[in-house]
């Protein structure tokens, strides 16, 4: 019970982050580009990259801060930058083919299920 608190807050936080850097990139930049979610998608991607080394494996964190800020945190302020550290773990594997399989898999599967999503929502009314 105490891992799902520590992720729930953390997603929280992550999310209240999210919401205020799409505002701010918004008012900044206007509306003719996503560029909130460009942010946080970069953003997360090298934060989770700075934290899973240099908190979780220089300075050994505990698997509560790792839940809180890599799970709850970052995962609440974007889902990409888990993404992007398992398609870098893959290719850390010694896999040439796969990241690029689970990149372009992800993409095209990520958007065609959107697009079947939005027009069966579409369908009903």
């Amino acid at each position: 019970m105490y891992h799902m608190v520590l992720v729930a807050l953390g997603g929280a936080i992550g999310s209240v982050l999210r919401y205020l850097t799409g505002m701010a990139a918004l008012r900044l930049m206007g509306p003719n580009f996503p560029w909130g979610t460009l942010t946080v998608n970069i953003v997360g991607s090298f934060a989770i990259g700075l934290l899973s080394h240099v908190v979780m494996v220089r300075f050994g964190a505990s698997d509560a801060l790792r839940l809180l800020l890599i799970t709850g945190v970052l995962g609440g302020f974007t889902t990409f930058s888990a993404f992007t550290l398992d398609a870098i773990v893959l290719a850390e594997r010694g896999a040439l083919v796969m990241p690029l399989v689970y990149v372009a898999a992800s993409v095209i599967l990520s958007i065609g299920a959107a697009v079947l999503g939005l027009g069966l929502a579409r369908s009903f009314g």
